[in-house]
């Protein structure tokens, strides 16, 4: 799992993704439509809504000094461009573009070869935005709680897992890693959290979660390989929230007809990581408020 093309490598989950797969060791190639402000690794443009292209990208060589020279087909595939948030476009735009692309990307992966794909799939498929009118169905969420689709972005998600399922079923021995990323944030980003502090309600629509881009990172290098085949999907967030007050304080006032499962201590995620800790080995490294932020 050395040659990996990752799609959507100049976004603000990408460029973390390519610069720590670069720092360890791996050829990257990242795929996409505009230049990365972060360039560690060749680019190739490609709209991934035309499969002739996605297909040309899986088997792309490179020039002759170029370090894809030595491969036809890469060892993994991590797959994270899309139309990346809801409302940002028109519903049917973000749907079609959302759901064409994941497909041309796991069609012609598969075609060229590629056994293992990984891919960005969202906590919005959950229910969010959370409110008092739309809550969820108990906190911390995990991987059991009811898909509930709020938006086209969402809708584009939930489909694309069934899509990964389909395949895999399709293709034994593949694999297909879902990550349902929470709120991607950079080092920069984190001074915004201070302004949140007062106003819970601003961030109760995915339980004051995150995920910083560098621990985004680690989880798609650890899904490179886990020992799995098939599809299954992962909640991928932070050990604690952007918040400084107590994980269940925050629920009994925002949230208090919810259930709170088992026991919650401190600023622990309501966003479940368990799943990814126990199968993935995935252990976040950052703490927006700690010396690792």
């Amino acid at each position: 799992m050395k040659n990996i093309v990752v799609t959507g490598g100049s976004g603000k989950a990408g460029r973390a993704v390519c610069r720590h797969l670069v720092e360890r060791g791996y050829t990257v190639l990242n795929v996409d439509m505009a230049p990365s402000s972060d360039p560690v690794c060749p680019m190739l443009r490609v709209d991934l809504t035309d499969f002739g292209q996605v297909m040309d990208a899986m088997q792309w060589t490179g020039g002759k000094d170029h370090p894809f020279r030595q491969f036809r087909t890469p060892d993994a595939v991590v797959h994270l461009a899309a139309i990346p948030v809801p409302d940002t476009n028109p519903e049917e735009l973000t749907f079609r573009t959302n759901i064409v692309s994941t497909y041309n990307v796991f069609d012609a992966a598969l075609r060229a070869g590629v056994r293992r794909i990984v891919w960005a799939s969202s906590e919005t498929t959950l229910g969010l935005p959370l409110s008092a009118a739309n809550p969820p169905a108990y906190a911390p969420i995990d991987e059991d709680h009811p898909m509930r689709p709020e938006s086209a972005y969402s809708l584009s998600k939930d489909l694309s897992e069934e899509m990964a399922r389909q395949m895999a079923r399709w293709n034994p021995g593949t694999t297909f890693i879902g990550l349902r990323l929470s709120n991607v944030m950079e080092p920069q980003d984190y001074a915004r959290f201070a302004g949140w502090q007062d106003t819970p309600r601003f961030r109760e629509w995915n339980l004051w979660g995150y995920i910083d881009a560098r621990d985004a990172a680690q989880a798609v290098r650890r899904s490179l390989h886990v020992d799995m085949e098939g599809a299954d999907h992962f909640i991928i967030a932070n050990s604690n929230t952007v918040m400084t007050r107590d994980s269940a304080g925050l629920m009994a006032e925002i949230f208090p007809g919810v259930e709170l499962r088992g026991t919650v201590k401190g600023r622990e995620t309501l966003l479940s990581i368990a799943k990814a800790r126990r199968v993935l080995g995935y252990a976040p490294e950052h703490d927006w408020s700690g010396p690792n932020g």
